[in-house]
């Protein structure tokens, strides 16, 4: 039992030891959290402080206005304190000079006519005569220091000598001349408390000196008033700064702010928005010349869509009018073709590029259609979870005739892994269709790459050429009607010249992006980005804008192996190279 109770005893001190550094742990792990909070708090006080302080003009005028104000005010009220300490001081001491004269005066006579024997009782009837003098209210202290050790002086105080101070006897003692008067600023030290005070004094014979200790409680009173009416009077002259810029900046700020919101509403296409004109100064000035763009611009807004309408029903009649008589023409345009062979070679000929002609016509008439569906807003998705490489190679397979007659290989970069996203399988066909198309013409006769790959958000595709490339700002004029980069080039392909173009606004109408990129003589690449989500936002793309060996510096000169792996970084949205 002993050796059990010893055992316990001895695992007591452990197990306190182990829960005091448990409980320094929480304690610890509490500071750090309150600590981390309170920054994070700061953290966001100071955020929001700067975002107010940027996006207020006003708060910006009147913190200004504070802060000048302040330090002028302080300025000012420093100098003024000076000034009037100074002459409260310059006063009182002209006052203590002469009190002291007309004392030192009187004393020297009665010292002069007194007799040797009777000197002490002749000086303690001068301390008390001065002492009489300062009235009730205790003007001043009189002072009677004998110059030599072991002499008896006489003082209205306790403590005389303490509150004389040694440096202005040693210039009284070192005085030539009896009535030569010294002065300083010293304190009056009593039983229980000190006083400031200024000290005069002079020698009263070659054995006395009689000194005045002047207390300045009443001009510490007077400075200190002084003192807190500066302060009140400073604070409220700062706070009327404060509040006039306020309503000063409120007059010009407020209809800035109103133009603005009348802006904003304007620009998010309310173009009924006008703005209210007050008077007529300046501002309203800046309303009524507001108010004229606004209607001019709605005007001519509403011209432009009128003119767009008209436009685009007259594509869009002309589209479906051409579409009855080029049936006829190609329906004469296929019998004539069927018998080809019975015909002369010449007239052969004349026959198979009407033929493809036709073909060419049919398919700008199907373009223009689209692009006037686009312009009408009618254009509309057929949504379907579909995989990305499925649409890839389908597009590969309806461009490979062309690839094959003009000697080009189509190499492809496919993921592993299923990209499935949700999509228009018609229209992401045709674009992709399109673009390897676009790149097979371009290539310059060397191999067109095209790469695919996914994320958590999006999908892309990036169809890569190594022609002639695009020149700067061309990135963007490439997606116009009817542009080409070279007006002189001849279509090899039958393009209408609206492939690019319809692309784009497919792409759009997807919530997705397409971009291009090219560099003179590097090449181009077009990269289709789309949400996997239908109606979700793009934020970014598995696939880079521009080639991974031209964005680090490294451009190759040869044609790169198909086996190359491109990387698969992701990058932002817009044009970037």
């Amino acid at each position: 039992m002993t050796t059990g109770t010893g055992d316990a005893n001895e695992a007591n001190p452990l197990e306190s030891e182990e829960a005091a550094h448990s409980r320094r742990q929480q304690v610890g792990a509490l500071l750090r959290g309150g600590y981390l909070v309170a920054q994070r708090a700061a953290r966001g006080l100071v955020r929001a402080v700067h975002s107010r302080w940027r996006r207020s003009l006003q708060l910006r005028v009147v913190s200004t206005t504070l802060v000048i104000s302040a330090a002028v005010t302080a300025v000012l009220g420093f100098f003024l304190i000076q000034q009037v300490q100074s002459g409260l001081l310059d006063a009182k001491e002209d006052a203590a000079l002469s009190d002291h004269k007309a004392g030192l005066s009187y004393a020297l006579n009665v010292m002069q006519d007194a007799d040797p024997a009777e000197q002490d009782v002749q000086l303690e009837q001068v301390a008390e005569d001065l002492s009489a003098r300062s009235g009730t209210t205790g003007m001043y202290e009189v002072v009677i220091i004998p110059s030599t050790e072991g002499a008896r002086g006489w003082a209205t105080i306790e403590n005389e000598r303490a509150s004389v101070p040694n440096r202005l006897r040693e210039e009284v003692r070192s005085s030539t001349e009896l009535e030569s008067q010294y002065l300083t600023y010293t304190e009056i030290v009593r039983d229980d408390s000190t006083e400031p005070a200024l000290a005069v004094g002079a020698q009263l014979s070659h054995t006395f000196e009689l000194y005045y200790l002047f207390p300045l409680e009443n001009e510490q009173r007077t400075l200190a008033l002084v003192q807190n009416t500066m302060v009140f009077a400073a604070t409220a002259l700062i706070i009327s700064f404060a509040v006039i810029a306020f309503l000063v900046t409120r007059q010009v700020v407020s209809p800035v702010r109103r133009a603005a919101s009348s802006a904003d509403k304007l620009a998010s296409g309310e173009l009924s928005e006008r703005m209210k004109v007050r008077g007529e100064d300046d501002l309203a000035r800046l309303a009524t010349s507001f108010n004229d763009m606004a209607g001019n611009l709605q005007e001519k807004i509403h011209e432009l869509e009128e003119l767009s309408k008209v436009q685009r029903q007259f594509v869009s009649d002309v589209s479906h009018e051409l579409r009855t008589p080029l049936s006829t023409i190609r329906m004469a345009g296929d019998v004539l073709y069927e018998d080809r062979e019975d015909l002369d070679p010449a007239m052969g000929r004349s026959v198979e590029l009407l033929q493809s002609q036709l073909e060419r016509f049919e398919e700008l008439l199907g373009d223009l259609l689209e692009i006037s569906r686009h312009d009408a807003g009618a254009a509309t998705l057929t949504i379907e979870s579909v995989d990305i490489r499925d649409s890839v190679l389908k597009a590969v397979s309806d461009s490979e005739q062309i690839a094959e007659r003009r000697g080009i290989k189509v190499v492809l970069r496919l993921p592993a892994e299923p990209c499935t996203a949700e999509f228009d399988q018609r229209r992401i066909n045709r674009i992709l269709r399109n673009l390897i198309v676009n790149a097979i013409e371009h290539s310059e006769g060397k191999d067109v790459i095209v790469t695919a790959a996914g994320d958590r958000d999006a999908v892309a595709v990036a169809v890569r050429d190594f022609g002639v490339g695009l020149k700067e700002g061309e990135e963007h004029l490439c997606f116009d009607r009817f542009w080409r980069a070279d007006p002189a080039r001849a279509r090899t392909t039958g393009g209408t010249g609206l492939g690019l173009s319809i692309a784009k606004e497919d792409a759009q109408l997807h919530g997705g992006w397409l971009q291009a990129w090219g560099a003179p003589g590097k090449g181009s690449q077009f990269r289709l980005s789309l949400p996997r989500e239908s109606g979700a936002e793009l934020r970014g793309s598995p696939l880079p804008l521009a080639p991974p060996e031209m964005a680090i510096g490294r451009a190759r000169s040869a044609q790169p192996s198909p086996s190359a792996d491109l990387d698969s970084t992701r990058s932002g949205g817009g044009m970037d190279a």
